[in-house]
């Protein structure tokens, strides 16, 4: 039985981040419930390589989100939600590690331990996770903005918003960046092969 063109449902449309920010300003709350779903996953994903720990990265992405409804009203009609949120979320998770520095009497390290034991061997067999090792083990500076081009997808622009750094210094760290994974992944792939 042939299904009339008139009895099929019209296409469902997109519904804007820019409508969702004045939908939940004109007073209809839900709506940022909305913009929290779209978003939540990245914010979640660079509180998290940003600050190693999943209970805090889980503070820290819900305090980005209340930190964006109260200033809702502040955000510049037209720039991206997806850079606000992430600037947001970044500076949130610095305050973070801000104060754990200050609170405590040594220094967090720069680099994750990669001695090989049991759980580092079946790591270091997944190249997905070898790749997560890597990149848990860079510099803050160098694992954030390697975390915003290839895992969120951000530009150079975006990146030198949510960081508040220059464009030139965003293309530098990606630069350092890739060349420690280099060296850290053919390291981690000869340690293997012994």
């Amino acid at each position: 039985m042939a299904v009339a063109f008139a009895e099929l449902p019209p296409l469902v449309r997109m519904v804007t981040d820019d409508e969702l920010i004045a939908a939940t300003l004109g007073g209809r709350r839900e709506a940022f419930g909305d913009l929290v779903e779209r978003y939540e996953r990245a914010v979640y994903h660079l509180s998290y390589r940003t600050l190693h720990d999943v209970e805090e990265a889980k503070d820290a992405t819900q305090e980005a989100f209340f930190k964006a409804f109260r200033a809702l009203a502040t955000f510049k009609t037209g720039a991206k939600f997806s850079t606000w949120i992430l600037s947001i979320a970044y500076h949130a998770c610095c305050d973070r590690l801000a104060r754990r520095k200050r609170y405590s009497y040594d220094e967090l390290p720069d680099a994750a331990d990669l001695t090989a034991g049991p759980e580092g061997l079946a790591i270091l067999g997944d190249e997905a996770r070898r790749l997560r090792t890597a990149i848990d083990a860079l510099p803050e500076k160098y694992r954030t903005v390697i975390t915003l081009y290839h895992l969120s997808g951000k530009q150079y622009d975006e990146i030198a918003t949510i960081l508040d750094i220059p464009m030139g210094t965003v293309k530098t760290h990606l630069f350092r960046a890739k060349e420690l994974l280099r060296k850290a992944l053919s390291d981690s792939v000869a340690e293997v092969r012994k």
